[in-house]
């Protein structure tokens, strides 16, 4: 999920270098990776595809992966001048720190009978984020776009899926998440190919006029 253009090399660069003015490399790779990577397991077990009983395994890779690592990486993004992926990583590794929180520290004093309203109002929260995050991604590429766009629709889903104890909303919710992770992984993967090959490998399609 990030704003690298790839357009046509005729006046511009094609390829962002890979070492900016900054000083700082270009974080985004890394941000995408903790995202896709941590989206990818808890979708497994949203899903069902996975037995519940490993999610405490997920919520190690929420912290340290989808949260710490993330939230570096946005940092470096904000360092380097790019507003929105450093929102987006910061937001989102925050996101993976705070469900990290809630499961080991918070959830255990809602009352059971609230606790799906609880991670309803949570994913909801995120949900309307990520709307308004998608909203501001129309000048990235489509890549970015159609990521955002199915990430907001699936936090609602999940939301949904937890407010009213719906389990086959969660195994929806599961399976678009899996699709959004995919998505983030091919976007990071793009990125990371464009900057090792000094080209454009894989396409992103990028909307931004020059």
């Amino acid at each position: 999920m990030a704003t690298i253009d790839i357009a046509q090399p005729v006046a511009q660069p094609a390829v962002a270098p890979a070492v900016p003015a900054s000083g700082w490399a270009n974080a985004a790779p890394l941000g995408l990776a903790g995202f896709a990577v941590t989206t990818f397991m808890l979708s497994m077990i949203n899903a069902k595809l996975i037995n519940i009983g490993v999610e405490p395994v997920v919520f190690g890779v929420a912290l340290m992966f989808g949260g710490i690592a993330q939230l570096i990486a946005g940092t470096i993004q904000f360092r380097n001048g790019s507003t929105f992926t450093g929102v987006l990583f910061t937001a989102f590794g925050a996101f993976w720190l705070s469900l990290y929180a809630i499961a080991e520290f918070f959830l255990k004093d809602v009352p059971l009978t609230q606790v799906g309203h609880a991670l309803g109002l949570f994913l909801y929260a995120f949900g309307i984020f990520a709307a308004w995050l998608w909203l501001a991604s129309f000048r990235t590429n489509v890549g970015v776009v159609v990521s955002l766009g199915l990430l907001a629709a699936t936090l609602f889903v999940l939301g949904a899926g937890n407010y009213s104890g719906n389990g086959l909303a969660i195994e929806w919710g599961g399976y678009m998440g899996l699709v959004v992770a995919a998505l983030a992984a091919y976007i990071g993967l793009a990125e990371l190919c464009e900057i090792t090959y000094k080209r454009a490998v894989l396409p992103l399609f990028p909307l931004a006029k020059h």
